[in-house]
């Protein structure tokens, strides 16, 4: 049982994994370059709805089948097979009937959450939306090249289709999440659950360590963050008095690109993910109220609240970011050399360093060491890192300083970053002791697999669900036929 339940778990995974490139891509006729793919994987995180015609004449008007109120085309499943052979996959074991499964269970999981009342607020979609075709237009040149690629008549109607597809894959995620968010384990299920692996079938966990850096990032001058704060003012100030639009000005001069196309505008609740000073500053304002001039890590802000709907906020907000100059990059650069250079003369631990001179605050108090999102605890398989952090530490020996690199904070700053690795635990069959977070992950995903198996298997009864010629051939593992 714990073999299948393993092997279910796998083509799950694949599955999802390898239809994630499928859902948007409109296939060309050329080499597919390491670029096209990257936007590819960027661009499709959901299902599309609707398909124009791609190189290839498809069935476009057939449809496989019917959720509820959502449509599965002939095309979406050849189009996803050919993709999954674009990328180079391990796809020969992958059928169209089981592409066609996963499809649909998406298509029940959307279905039910808009039943459920699940909202997604459209500006968060939006503001989604535009940070993607940002991205495709820095890697494709324009944005005219981005409507190219994808086939479209113009951006608006790419901008609609990546719409529906990052709405529908949110609800399928929330509805997916509001399944499982009471499942958890105890340690008697855990132990229960690790005792039934036979011996030989323990997953085997690659090469795992810790990992420990120290930021070092340019400061800008006293002169220019004043200068930015002066200008903050007068937008204040030009807005109050004048009645010039906070929106306009948000447009023409916020350094955030992510809100810029709708002036700023953010919808939030106490939810929404934000630094701590910017959501104490929201909260505390008053419809039509303008902040001072703020800072947060990503530069200084104000903002306005236009209008208060119970616990959820519609603002406005104008961000501008100091010029770093040269002078303060170099003597950023000179500094984590120096501290470089004290750890490895054992004047300093790294512990000890990270705590004096770090600037990322989510792991100076740690002494720099990294938290494994993932898990939470402070352990990375080695095969599974960041590939960015992956050539920075892959050769270090433990308590060895990497070079010096340089990086971008989330503002596109230069940052300085060392490295160091600790507690490095070579390859190994899975140990009660040693892995027990991983095998508490194991236990609650087999656990979260069977409360959503459940819950399927209700939906399918009561949701209209119709599968159309060949297809109906297909042997699913669901009872989507409800044979």
């Amino acid at each position: 049982m714990m073999l299948l339940k393993t092997n279910n778990l796998k083509f799950t995974i694949n599955i999802v994994v390898l239809l994630a490139a499928t859902q948007l891509s409109f296939a060309q006729e050329t080499t597919v370059t390491p670029e096209v793919t990257a936007i590819t994987e960027t661009a499709v995180a959901a299902q599309k709805d609707t398909v124009k015609t791609p190189f290839k004449k498809f069935k476009v008007d057939g449809v496989a089948g019917v959720v509820g109120d959502y449509l599965i085309l002939e095309s979406d499943i050849d189009q996803s097979l050919i993709e999954i052979k674009q990328r180079g996959q391990a796809s020969a074991d992958i059928t169209s009937c089981q592409v066609l499964g996963s499809l649909l269970e998406n298509k029940l999981l959307t279905h039910q959450a808009v039943q459920d009342s699940i909202v997604v607020q459209d500006s968060r979609v939006n503001s989604e939306v535009d940070q993607m075709v940002q991205r495709f237009a820095s890697q494709l040149g324009s944005e005219q090249k981005v409507v190219e690629f994808y086939r479209k008549e113009s951006m608006a109607d790419l901008r609609a289709e990546l719409f529906t597809i990052r709405k529908n894959n949110i609800l399928s995620d929330r509805m997916n999440q509001k399944i499982v968010e009471s499942v958890d384990v105890t340690p008697d299920e855990i132990k229960t659950f690790f005792n039934r692996i036979p011996a030989d079938e323990l997953p085997t966990f690659g090469v795992e360590l810790e990992i420990a850096r120290i930021v070092i990032e340019p400061k800008a001058t006293e002169e220019e963050r004043q200068k930015v704060i002066d200008r903050l003012k007068g937008f204040r100030r030009d807005i109050l008095e004048n009645g010039s639009s906070f929106a306009t000005k948000a447009v023409l001069y916020t350094d955030d690109g992510a809100s810029r196309p709708d002036g700023g505008l953010m919808v939030i609740d106490r939810k929404t993910p934000l630094v701590k000073e910017f959501r104490d500053v929201a909260f505390s304002l008053q419809d039509g109220e303008i902040s001072e001039p703020f800072e947060t890590e990503f530069g200084f802000h104000i903002v306005t609240v236009e209008k208060t709907k119970g616990e959820r906020k519609d603002i406005r907000h104008i961000l501008l970011v100091p010029e770093i100059k040269e002078a303060q990059e170099e003597e950023a650069k000179d500094l984590v050399n120096k501290v470089r250079k004290r750890i490895i003369d054992g004047e300093l631990t790294f512990e000890e360093a990270a705590k004096e001179f770090s600037d990322e605050t989510e792991t100076k108090f740690e002494g720099g060491t990294l938290t494994n999102p993932q898990t939470l605890d402070k352990r990375f398989e080695l095969g599974r890192l960041d590939p960015d952090i992956y050539p920075k530490v892959n050769n270090l020996a433990d308590e060895e300083v990497s070079l010096v690199y340089t990086d971008q904070t989330r503002t596109g700053t230069k940052q300085f970053l060392i490295y160091t690795v600790d507690n490095r635990l070579e390859e190994h069959k899975a140990d009660y002791v040693k892995d027990y977070i991983k095998i508490k992950e194991l236990a609650l995903r087999e656990k979260q697999i069977a409360a959503i198996e459940k819950w399927q298997k209700e939906k399918i009864t009561e949701t209209y669900i119709k599968i159309n010629g060949d297809n109906r051939d297909c042997e699913f593992v669901s009872n989507w036929l409800k044979k």
